[in-house]
């Protein structure tokens, strides 16, 4: 099945609505790196259609988009890249700057990483509360008159935050989670996106793997996995979102689909969207071309809601990812 395109604001090349998300290929919160694996899928990737690929510096810190520079080489103009600025650490420990200096050094950086002279798409990865707007939106902006970014993104913005920013500078695209166990969005980020024409680029798809539909309660996850913490997996949530995918598969089956291309389809279906597939092996982007070529009905849109309605009593979002601001 062909892939889907769509025109994200400043960048020549259509970018596919299904893009390759790196965070896990960082290896930092993960399980640790395969590099070897995700070479293989960044092949896979583009190889199916998928030519949006996003990365950020703190993935891994540094690795993924080290990563991903090794893999572009000598096709790079067959890529929409994009990564972010904004978060800084210490010691391990990510925090918000983005300050103009800060800004600086990571654009420097992330172009040696990628073994690139441009980005494509350039994010603020969480509004910094300790940096005015104004003194990161106009740094960036003279780095897209300079020619190393083609257009501006921003990630973890409230509607609020995007007003003020984009008094002082474009914007092509905003990147909240959203799938169909965290739909916040829907409240006021998607509406505010159709109505100032941007692109959402939506991040977890598939929440974390749940809606993998491989998932069992019985599923151990160790070692630095950020699952060990995310409240959708402590019991007794865990159950409550376990049960709603079995009651989604049966919605996919109507459709001869899995599970996986349902959660795809359904971001998909939902507005000027697109889906980041998070992937660390290549077996994992087996089954993206079955997210392309149909749309789920009004009547299928709502008996997934009626799924959710019943079989999660105490839904929670995605705010425990969120990382502080600088001390």
């Amino acid at each position: 099945m062909t892939a889907e395109f769509v025109k994200i604001e400043g960048i020549p090349k259509p970018a596919s609505r299904v893009a390759l998300g790196t965070w896990a290929m960082g290896g930092s919160m993960w399980g640790g790196a395969d590099d070897d694996n995700a070479r293989k899928t960044i092949d896979k990737a583009l190889d199916v259609g998928i030519n949006l690929i996003d990365t950020a510096p703190v993935y891994g810190f540094g690795h993924s988009e080290e990563i991903l520079g090794k893999a572009l080489e000598g096709r790079r103009d067959r890529v929409v890249l994009a990564t972010k600025v904004g978060l800084n650490w210490q010691d391990g420990q990510v925090f918000r700057d983005s300050r103009k200096a800060r800004i600086e050094e990571e654009l420097d950086a992330s172009l040696k990483r990628l073994r690139t002279d441009h980005i494509d798409l350039y994010q603020v990865h969480w509004p910094d509360p300790k940096t005015p707007f104004e003194e990161t939106a106009r740094a960036l902006e003279k780095i897209v008159q300079g020619g190393k970014v083609k257009a501006l993104g921003l990630s973890n913005f409230s509607p609020e935050q995007m007003d003020e920013f984009r008094k002082f500078a474009p914007v092509a695209t905003i990147q909240p989670p959203y799938n169909l166990f965290e739909r916040e969005i829907e409240k006021d980020i998607l509406p505010y996106a159709v109505k100032n024409n941007l692109i959402v680029l939506a991040y977890g798809p598939l929440c974390r793997g749940l809606l993998s539909g491989k998932m069992t309660a019985d599923h151990v996850f160790t070692g630095d996995d950020l699952r060990k913490v995310d409240p959708k997996f402590q019991q007794p949530r865990f159950n409550q979102y376990l049960t709603a995918v079995e009651a989604l598969k049966t919605i996919a089956a109507q459709h001869g689909k899995s599970l996986l291309a349902l959660a795809i389809r359904w971001v998909l279906d939902r507005g000027p969207t697109i889906a980041l597939w998070g992937a660390r092996k290549p077996e994992q982007i087996t089954g993206v071309q079955d997210a392309f070529g149909w749309t789920l009905s009004e009547g299928d849109m709502a008996a997934i809601d009626r799924i959710l309605g019943t079989t999660i009593t105490d839904p929670v979002g995605p705010e425990f990812m969120a990382p502080p601001a600088r001390s």
